[in-house]
């Protein structure tokens, strides 16, 4: 295999130039640092990693806290996360939280810097986790997918309350005036992101609001809610606070009897894949969760390299987007 010798021959510079321009020093000129990377590609050099942290004292590894195991979003997020990172020679280690207790999250935060993560990307949506972090002494930087007040870390986040009033705006557009919304659970980020903005529709079309009822992001519980919400006369459409739910829903209320959308419209959030083929087919919110993983990386490397985030990544929160299928109607 070449090393890093062979590199510094062939773009005629020595070892000691090819090395700062894998560790991203400022001193090197441009022409210098097209050269040596030039050499790299012709030769496939790869770095060698345990060399490399004995020099630097890193060992190029992110760490990923996550409490939301299975759910769509955030692991199209991971997926994302592990691709951009390697694209930049890092390797990401995955810590799934047991549970959200103060301690189980203490405890995986201390596993992860025993490790000697360079740094964290946190994917726990539930408020409590960035009380315990904030009360922590994290010494490395992190960035969070979720936007918790006084959280104490960068973030990237879509903008969840605009995605919940566009959901609830269509079915305003399309005449209901009775709209009922499935939230997610109470302490989620994402659940008061959305509940918000269901409410901010309503208040804004001066329609009544109908007291939300607390979910807990599954089919199960949506088909459960659709089957006990089918015997109550005082609506004509759903915004389920995620896919799930939403599908769940459906099911419940056609085993009550009831027709989607000829009774009762429904709109989703996250816009998973199989949303476009259940039936009727979803209409929901839409996410690019793989972009914002992507957005994580580049704001972590950002803040390892010294850089100011703003020259790396898009300072707009990712825009979410309304695809309209055949669960919502006007009301019969």
């Amino acid at each position: 295999m070449p090393s890093i010798r062979d590199v510094a021959r062939l773009a005629g510079v020595s070892h000691q130039t090819v090395s700062r321009v894998l560790n991203d020093h400022p001193s090197i000129r441009d022409e210098t640092k097209q050269r040596v990377l030039d050499a790299i590609r012709q030769l496939d050099y790869r770095p060698n990693a345990a060399a490399r942290a004995l020099v630097t004292s890193r060992l190029n590894l992110i760490g990923v806290l996550s409490a939301t195991v299975g759910e769509f979003g955030p692991t199209a997020s991971v997926a994302a996360i592990e691709e951009a990172a390697r694209a930049e020679d890092y390797s990401v280690t995955t810590l799934n939280l047991p549970d959200t207790t103060p301690e189980a999250i203490g405890a995986a935060v201390r596993q992860l810097l025993r490790e000697q993560v360079d740094g964290i990307i946190v994917l726990a949506p539930q408020v409590r986790v960035f009380h315990v972090l904030r009360g922590m002494a994290i010494d490395v930087p992190f960035v969070s997918l979720q936007t918790a007040s006084g959280a104490g870390a960068d973030s990237v986040s879509p903008d969840q309350l605009e995605g919940a009033r566009m959901a609830t705006r269509h079915l305003v557009a399309l005449g209901h005036e009775d709209i009922l919304h499935l939230a997610g659970p109470q302490d989620w980020i994402e659940a008061d992101s959305r509940m918000r903005g269901y409410l901010q529709a309503l208040r804004e079309a001066d329609l009544p609001t109908i007291p939300p009822i607390r979910g807990d992001w599954t089919a199960d519980f949506g088909h459960y809610a659709g089957r006990e919400l089918a015997r109550r006369q005082d609506f004509t459409a759903v915004f389920a606070a995620n896919d799930l739910m939403a599908i769940g829903l459906v099911h419940g209320f056609r085993d009550a009897g009831l027709d989607v959308p000829g009774d009762v419209s429904v709109v989703g959030f996250d816009d998973i894949p199989v949303a476009a083929h259940v039936w009727p087919p979803l209409t929901t919110v839409h996410v690019d969760f793989a972009e914002l993983g992507r957005r994580a990386i580049a704001r972590l490397l950002a803040a390892l390299r010294g850089v100011d985030a703003a020259d790396v990544v898009d300072a707009e929160r990712p825009a979410p987007a309304l695809i309209v299928r055949d669960s919502t109607s006007s009301p019969g």
